[in-house]
């Protein structure tokens, strides 16, 4: 399981540690965006920091309706007690966990700042 809270901004937030080169761990407190279909998004400074490979460049249409280019890595993410390999799209924003992680699991939200988010996995 893994356990965060609502923030004063109502974003619903969870940390992990990803691991790099070397294995570099760093932790992160990520936003939780049912809306974005792939696993995490990690601004350039946290990917140079921890040596991330880069893997390809991927098109994503933004909320917005809009095309983007995304340079995309390979990492390893601590995600309920196991460690997992997976895609890292690079944007210069909060970092954020998509449907991607969320994938075989149940999101609970308490819609109120302060209150709890869970992910447990689905049986």
């Amino acid at each position: 399981m893994i356990i965060g809270n609502v923030n004063a901004n109502r974003e619903a937030i969870v940390r992990l540690a990803v691991f790099g080169i070397n294995q570099k761990r760093q932790g992160i407190k990520a936003v939780v965006d049912t809306g974005y279909t792939g696993f995490l998004t990690l601004p350039s400074t946290i990917i140079n920091t921890l040596g991330l490979t880069w893997y390809m460049r991927q098109e994503g249409i933004l909320g917005d309706g809009s095309i983007c280019l995304f340079n995309v890595y390979e990492a390893s993410v601590l995600w309920d007690g196991q460690v997992r390999i997976i895609e890292i799209n690079e944007a210069e924003t909060d970092p954020l966990v998509g449907m991607g992680l969320l994938e075989g699991y149940e999101l609970k939200v308490q819609g109120l700042a302060g209150g709890s988010v869970t992910i447990t996995a689905l049986t």
